[in-house]
Order: structure tokens, then sequence, then C-alpha cells
């Protein structure tokens, strides 16, 4: 894979399959896609223009700027009794070159998108992203006001490319008598669909502070049924040595 850098942006030619779907038709298919990371955390995909279903797409007039990519101008994408405003950017000339040529279609304003034959959710998966769940005999403590409300001997770690160690519990080890279920749904690219609990202790009640994946991706089915905390918000005692909160944009 080649890789440019242009000042906070990295682009680089991705190898995948990508298909945006909106409205039930293809808007955009490729094998060409670029990744783009407009922010660290995660890439966009951008398609050439010529894999991209035009006749979807109705320039609106409008532009936007970004100050690393330069001025966009913005297509609605329309499909039966659809449409997405402004859903769809070209930076024809953008100081990034090889940003010209290609169309940006945004991630939430798609109905669907697909990585060769799977569906993903939530973001492009990052090829630079690993994720490793291993089984452990660590004594694993989890503590909130000074309450323990997990304890094990036999968690699974999942090492994550970039974030902080997060170690899964089975629920038996988990005091279920002080969670309460959450409405709360989030997707992650690299292992599914999240549910949620809030834990009281006390007369405070800690909102999704506990989550779990019920049925994780394939590649991440060592973590099925197992329990999760947020530990930039808990105490977490690993081997009864207290662990430093980390610092994430999940705190």
């Amino acid at each position: 894979m080649s890789t440019v850098t242009r000042g906070r942006v990295r682009v680089e030619q991705g190898g995948k399959r990508i298909r945006a779907v909106f409205a039930g038709q293809v808007v955009a298919d490729t094998v060409h896609p670029l990744l783009v990371w407009e922010v660290p955390y995660y890439p966009a995909y951008y398609f050439p223009r010529d894999d991209v279903h035009l006749e979807f797409l109705a320039a609106s007039g409008r532009t936007s700027h970004s100050p690393s990519r330069g001025d966009a101008q913005l297509s609605t994408i329309r499909a039966g009794a659809r449409e997405a405003v402004d859903a769809a950017q070209e930076y024809a000339e953008s100081p990034i070159e090889e940003l010209r040529g290609y169309v940006r279609l945004d991630w939430d304003a798609m109905d669907s998108w697909f990585e060769e034959d799977e569906e993903v959710f939530t973001h492009p998966r990052d090829p630079r992203v690993r994720v490793d769940i291993l089984a452990s005999s660590r004594h694993v403590r989890i503590e909130i006001d000074g309450v323990t409300v997990a304890d094990s001997v036999r968690p699974r770690l999942l090492f994550e490319t970039d974030l902080p160690t997060r170690y899964y519990l089975p629920k038996t080890d988990v005091r279920l008598d002080l969670l309460e279920k959450s409405d709360t749904v989030t997707h992650c690219p690299y292992k599914g669909a999240t549910e949620y609990w809030s834990v009281r202790v006390g007369d405070e009640l800690h909102t999704d502070l506990v989550w779990g994946y019920p049925s994780p991706l394939p590649e991440s089915q060592k973590i099925i049924g197992l329990l999760a905390f947020t530990d930039e918000k808990v105490d977490v005692y690993v081997d009864d040595v207290l662990q430093p909160r980390p610092k994430t944009k999940f705190a």
C-alpha cells in the first residue's frame, strides 16, 4: 500500500472492494478506494469519480471548506423518494493532489457500507489496527466508589492498536445485582454491536459504565458474553496493583 502524508492528512491506496448503498441503490462501487485519515482515529473512504453512479448526484451549488483539504463542491444524493442533502463532496482543486478526481460520501448519510461482501459499521476499518484477545489468569478487580463490583482471575485481555488494554470478565465474576440495563447501543467495526449497563452504587447511578458484545463479529468471538468496564472512570486493580486511569477520547 502506498501512503503519502500532506500536513495532518494521510492518504493511502486501499485494496478492498468498497460499496456504498443508499435507498436500495449502490451509489458507489470501487476496487480502487482511497483511505484518507482526516482525523487521527480512523480513515474515510474516497471513491474514484468513475466508480460513482453520478446519476444519483445533483450538484447543490454549495461548498464547504477544510483547512487541510481545501474547498469541496457539494452534491445531494437522490434515489427514489429519498435524498441525502450535500452528502457527496468533491475536492477538484484540493491542495492535496491525491484527492482530485475522487468523491467522498458522508458515512452516516448512507444506509450501508460493504468491504468486499461484508457489511461494516461505524467507520472504515483501519488496516493498521490489530485486535488481539488473550485468555489470562491475572487477577482483575474493579472498584467504583470504593465498592468492589467485579473480581476475576479468568479475564480475557483485549489489545487494540493505540487503545488501552480492556479487561473482559465473565458475568459470574461481576456484581450483576448492581447493574441496570441501558438502552444504549454502539457499534465497533472490529467487534460488532454492544449492549450497555449502568452501575448503581449506593444512591448514585453511573451511566453506561459497562458494556458487552452479545454477538461479536467472527474475529472477536472470544469476548462473547463477557463484560468490560470503562476503565477511564473506575478503579482497576491488576494483580493487586491500582492501574492509572487511561486518558482517551472515551473518558
